[in-house]
Formats: structure tokens, sequence, C-alpha cells
């Protein structure tokens, strides 16, 4: 089998990036690394402080794991609530789920004032169970939220299929249904909101930020067209983040992610889906114009891609992501593969990502480590990170992310 190595996913080749010039200022008020969603955001907030802020970005906005993930933004914890509780503990989980809420609140407000075109849609999100054991355990999920006040609900086999325009296989046995829960245009979204921020005052450059060094008070951020000298750095380049937070080597680990489009088909997918075909999940939707992207299988990958920082797709893992939609829907039809590609990850141990103060490092902060669950974060982390880096103290809304948690341990065996 042949895999194309074209580095882009469908969603950075149905919009293509804006380019920003290098034009590396000698100073800023705050410069922002990583041009993808969490940079994007914050970069926004900032603007619409009135802090002018720099953002800089060394391939492309979107470039990283906002542009080649699955377009979804469902709320929650990265792994099922009941696990989370049983993890983080119920008060740290419930914290976690509110501020995905309080961040979808965010998205909405921003779109409709920005004017974003991002296609998004709040049409739910299904989890579907295959088999009785996992019908079980999404019901163990779905007590835990109810318990907490948030919505989901259960659908037997009958329900499931009222939402899928395509026979299921009878291994489908029921699912958990998420009603708002919204899909989108990565790229689009990204492209949107530094439009925004330049337009509220914030600069862009393309750049390589080598290193970030806090010196006399400020923070020089080190490129490979120049030093730019800010007040203080925020760093928001997920798997890239041991680069320039080297503390954080051994609690942010990157992780390979792959994933396909097929060509447009007839609508059979309303809902943003997620099921676990195999150990290591897998995800669909299908776009407005009728492709269906599809990803992961990482379970099929050597050390499932744990540590791997080559974003290239491999014939084993796309065979496995090739296999999921026939099996699960027998009678879909013809599916022709139209592009492949793969992206970083970035994983913790206790599956909850990484925002505070950069250890060691004054005047930076840094989020990282969503494993593979960043977008639901994004506005709220963005707002959040702003006012942290404007008055220099953490907000209380961030204590359940810190570094120094302490569920938060050396990953060992990475999932």
């Amino acid at each position: 089998m042949s895999v194309t190595h074209d580095p882009q996913s469908y969603w950075q080749a149905t919009a293509p990036a804006p380019v920003f010039p290098i034009d590396l200022p000698s100073t800023a008020n705050i410069v922002v690394v990583g041009g993808g969603f969490f940079g994007a955001a914050t970069t926004y907030f900032l603007a619409r402080a009135g802090a002018a802020p720099l953002l800089i970005e060394q391939a492309a906005p979107a470039y990283g794991a906002t542009g080649r993930n699955g377009g979804f933004h469902v709320v929650g914890t990265a792994e099922g609530y009941a696990d989370a509780i049983a993890r983080l503990g119920r008060d740290t989980a419930r914290a976690m789920m509110q501020i995905t809420l309080d961040s979808r609140a965010l998205l909405r407000q921003t779109l409709a004032e920005e004017q974003i075109a991002c296609d998004y849609r709040e049409p739910g999100h299904l989890t579907l169970a295959l088999g009785e054991e996992q019908y079980v355990d999404l019901q163990r999920h779905i007590a835990a939220l109810r318990a907490d006040g948030f919505a989901a609900e259960l659908l037997d086999r009958q329900q499931t299929q009222a939402l899928i325009r395509t026979p299921l296989s009878e291994e489908i046995t029921g699912a958990l249904y998420g009603p708002e829960n919204a899909l989108l245009h990565s790229a689009r979204l990204v492209y949107g909101l530094i439009a925004a921020a330049q337009r509220h005052g914030a600069r862009v450059a393309m750049a390589r930020a080598a290193h970030v060094v806090p010196h006399n008070g400020h923070v020089r951020v080190i490129t490979n067209y120049g030093v730019v000298e800010a007040g203080a750095a925020v760093v928001t380049v997920n798997a890239w983040t041991r680069d320039l937070v080297p503390a954080l080597r051994d609690v942010i680990t990157p992780v390979r992610g792959q994933a396909l489009a097929y060509a447009p088909i007839s609508r059979v997918f309303e809902q943003g889906i997620g099921a676990s075909a195999t150990p290591t999940g897998e995800y669909w939707h299908q776009t407005p114009d009728g492709s269906i992207v599809i990803g992961g299988c990482r379970a099929h990958a050597p050390g499932r891609d744990v540590g791997v920082t080559e974003p290239v797709p491999t014939p084993e893992v796309m065979a496995a992501i090739e296999q999921i939609l026939p099996r699960l829907f027998p009678q879909i039809g013809n599916l022709n593969v139209m592009r492949r590609w793969a992206g970083l990850m970035a994983f913790t141990a206790d599956y909850a990502p990484v925002a505070d103060a950069a250890p060691e490092m004054p005047g930076v902060w840094v989020a990282g480590g969503f494993c593979g669950h960043g977008m639901p974060f994004g506005m709220r982390f963005g707002q959040l990170l702003a006012e942290a880096a404007l008055t220099g103290v953490a907000p209380v809304a961030l204590a359940p992310f810190r570094v120094a948690r302490p569920t938060l341990q050396p990953p060992q065996h990475q999932q």
C-alpha cells in the first residue's frame, strides 16, 4: 500500500493559510510563541486588553495539532468523566469539565462578535458502544456526568441507528450522546482568531523561536531572525514544549496522531462520532462538503507512536483506519481516500493539560499536554493565559492545571 507524504491535512488543504511577514520587531509587550488555537486565542485576548501582543509562528498558523485534528469541539476531559474523577478527584474533574463549558461559551461569543466563519455547528457528539461491556461502561460515565449536573444521554441501539443514515453493524450496542457538542473547521477558526487579534492591535511575525530566556526582569525570545525583548512570554507549542521549556521535558510527551479524509459522499453522519474499535480510540465526522475526516488507530503503531516527532503517516496505521468505517457500517459503500496526514499531539501522565508559570523561567507562561483533546480548552485557556501574562499572577481557575499537582508525574506507561 502506498502512503501519500503530503503534510497538509484536509483543513489546511481546504483553507490555505494566510501569509505573514518575517518582520520581527526587537521589542514587544508580550510575545506569544505558537500559532495554533491556544496561541491564537491568547493573542486575541491580549489584543482585546490593549496589550498589542506579538505572535510568533515558525511555519504557518494551524500548522501543528490544531490544523491536523478531527475538527471536534467536545466538552469535557480527555478520558471518560468517571475515569477522570477516579484519577484526579471529583472536584478537579468537575472544574475541568466546567472550564470547557466556559470555553465553549467564549467561543460562541467570539465567533459572533468577530464574524469568524469556520463551519461551526452544534449537532452533538456520539460515543459509540461496541459490545455490551462498552455499553455498561458508558452508563457509568453518564451517571457521573449527570450527578454533577452535566448533560449526557444514553441511547440504545435503535436510538443510535436513528441518528446515522446507514445500517449499523451488529457490534454497535448504543451510544453516549452529548447534545451540544460542536464541529468546526479547525484551520479557519485559527485564521479568523488571528485576523481578529490583528484588528485589535496584535502583530504577527514568522520566525522559529529557539530559546526563551528570562533576563533582567524581562524575557528574551531568541529566534532564527533575531531577538525580541519582551515583558512576558506565553509558550503554546504543545508537542514542542520541551524545546523551549526544558523543565517540562518529562512532563509533556509528544505523540503522533494519524488521520485521513475520504472523498465527499452523500450525508451519512450529522454528529461527530467517537468509538473504541482499537484500544487507542477512533473519531470521525462528515464535513459540510460531504468529506469524512477520520483518525485514530495508534494501537497499530510501534509503541503507539508515543515519542514520535515526525508528522508523517505510516502504512500500518493508515490501513487500520481504512478498516473502521466498513467494519462498523457494512453498507456505507465505496470510500475513496483523498488525503492522508499526521500531526503531533502531546500527552501528560494524568491525561490533563498543563497551564501554568513555566518552572524556573520568570515571566514565562506555558500551556500544553492536551492529550488529543485540546480544542474544548482553547478559548478559556487563552483568556486565562492572557490574564496571567498581563498581571504576573496565575488565575485561580488554572489551579487544576498547575505543574506541581500531585497526579502529574513523569509518564511511565503512556497509552
